[in-house]
């Protein structure tokens, strides 16, 4: 049954460690450390996707920034209470990982799965340049009965497809982790600079009584304005 739930949530990413391992939490004696991977995109921008990664991988002891890694984990989320109100973090939970000497050009150095359910009704909208765009809240399965909530980004005729999406409904979906900056109001006279992450899907399948139902996009996300 674990295989079957680390299945539904595959990530594969590269790139250059940003900065030193910082603690986060211990579990039954071992203890848990997050850092910041940037990850190049095809153009000349990158995100920095943010790694739970335990100390039996790494050594804690040890400063990485600017070497390069190769992780193999899942996309996970958990509610931190602040502000009076839940926000959900999300990061990479690292199940392997190692150092290479160097990112090959063109390698595909950004990559997710997920298998999921819609669990809160797709946002339909358009930006002020026409684009569409449909925000997805998928929820994907982990065992022991938790599940793990990630929001995910369509575009083009995958948005269109996705804003006929149902609560409960199973949704698989390709893509890769992306970063984006927004300023958030703290008061009337004070923005915060804050990082959100979600999927940027590439590809997504729905599976409805009898019937399996697919598309997938062909623009480059590398260029999406919003």
């Amino acid at each position: 049954m674990t295989d079957k739930m680390t299945q539904n949530n595959q990530v594969t990413i590269m790139g250059e460690v940003a900065g030193p391992l910082k603690f986060s939490h211990e579990v039954f004696g071992e203890g848990f450390y997050t850092v910041d991977l940037k990850v190049p995109r095809l153009s000349d921008s990158a995100d920095y996707i943010p790694l739970m990664v335990s100390e039996r991988l790494i050594d804690p002891r040890e400063d990485y920034t600017g070497r390069y890694l190769y992780v193999i984990g899942q996309f996970r989320s958990y509610n931190r209470h602040e502000e009076h109100r839940n926000k959900l973090v999300l990061s990479v939970f690292v199940r392997e990982l190692c150092f290479i000497e160097e990112i090959e050009e063109n390698e595909k150095t950004n990559q997710i799965f997920l298998d999921g359910y819609i669990c809160k009704e797709p946002v339909y909208r358009k930006t002020p340049l026409g684009r569409e765009i449909a925000d997805i809240l998928l929820a994907v399965n982990r065992p022991y009965g938790k599940s793990d909530y990630i929001p995910c980004i369509s575009w083009g005729r995958n948005a269109r497809f996705a804003s006929g999406f149902a609560v409960g409904e199973r949704c698989r979906i390709w893509g890769r982790i992306q970063s984006r900056e927004y300023m958030k109001k703290v008061s009337d006279e004070e923005s915060q600079k804050r990082v959100a992450y979600e999927i940027s899907v590439s590809k997504l399948e729905i599976q409805r009584k009898n019937e399996d139902m697919a598309v997938s996009g062909s623009f480059d996300e590398d260029v999406c304005i919003l």
